[in-house]
């Protein structure tokens, strides 16, 4: 596999495990169980438009750079503040209901948990073929620490660099240098692999990295994105096959 290449940074979430992937869905379903509770607290509100409330509270508290780093390290403390403003969105206050719709979403997303399917195999093979794995994430140390744990993902990895114990996060460039260092491995012979086009697509690329944007429900990218990876892919397994080939042989 020649056209791999020196060493490759993986993301860890909605990139190796499936976590916070389709909130829509995820909303919905989970606010279907709470349904009584809600139509006594939030009289109008259908679940669709607390749904919606709630979404559209998440895409302004984590639009802020500043509070998204202070919040990553309390996304269930994080929740509550989203789920009781997308209540007040809606005309209606109940910190309690609120918090507990929060930590039942948290806990929902938590038992939900799920390897990519092909995710054990493709970082096998990575390694076997000699590529340098560093596992780069965001977030809590001891939350993180409990995914790696939880799906015995340590030992696929040269280096584990997480949010809450290096002090950083993506996508500050001294996170991805750091990590770069740690293999011994310059820019420009190293792949980010995520699903978050700014930190594992724009930054990266202009830092000398390439940019690969994981795409694994085939959404394509965000209308009116300015991000270009220099490639997507909808399975980790795409990595292991060389691209350039693949469209010669298709010609």
């Amino acid at each position: 596999m020649k056209h791999l290449p020196v060493a490759i940074l993986f993301d860890l979430d909605d990139t190796i495990i499936r976590a916070y992937a389709k909130p829509v869905e995820a909303w919905g379903r989970l606010l279907s169980r709470h349904r009584d509770a809600l139509e006594g607290s939030v009289p109008g509100a259908d679940l669709d438009a607390v749904r919606d409330a709630i979404l559209a509270s998440a895409n302004a508290f984590w639009r802020d750079p500043a509070e998204a780093a202070r919040w990553r390290l309390d996304i269930g403390g994080a929740r509550r503040l989203v789920v009781r403003d997308g209540f007040a969105r809606l005309g209606h206050r109940d910190d309690d209901l609120a918090a507990r719709i929060a930590d039942a979403f948290t806990e929902m997303r938590h038992a939900e948990y799920t390897l990519y399917p092909d995710a054990r195999d493709t970082l096998s093979t990575l390694r076997r073929a000699g590529v340098r794995l560093a596992l780069v994430t965001n977030g809590r140390g001891e939350t993180q620490r409990a995914k790696i744990e939880r799906f015995d993902l340590a030992g696929f990895f040269d280096h584990i660099q997480i949010e809450g114990e290096f002090g950083r996060g993506k996508p500050e460039p001294d996170v991805y240098h750091h990590a770069l260092g740690k293999l011994g491995c310059p820019a420009r012979e190293a792949w980010m692999v995520g699903d978050n086009l700014e930190w594992e697509v724009v930054t990266p690329q202009r830092l000398g990295l390439r940019g690969i944007w994981y795409d694994p429900d085939g959404d394509g990218l965000p209308a009116g994105s300015g991000a270009r990876p220099d490639r997507i892919i909808a399975r980790l397994a795409d990595l292991l096959i060389d691209e350039a080939a693949a469209r010669a042989s298709a010609t």
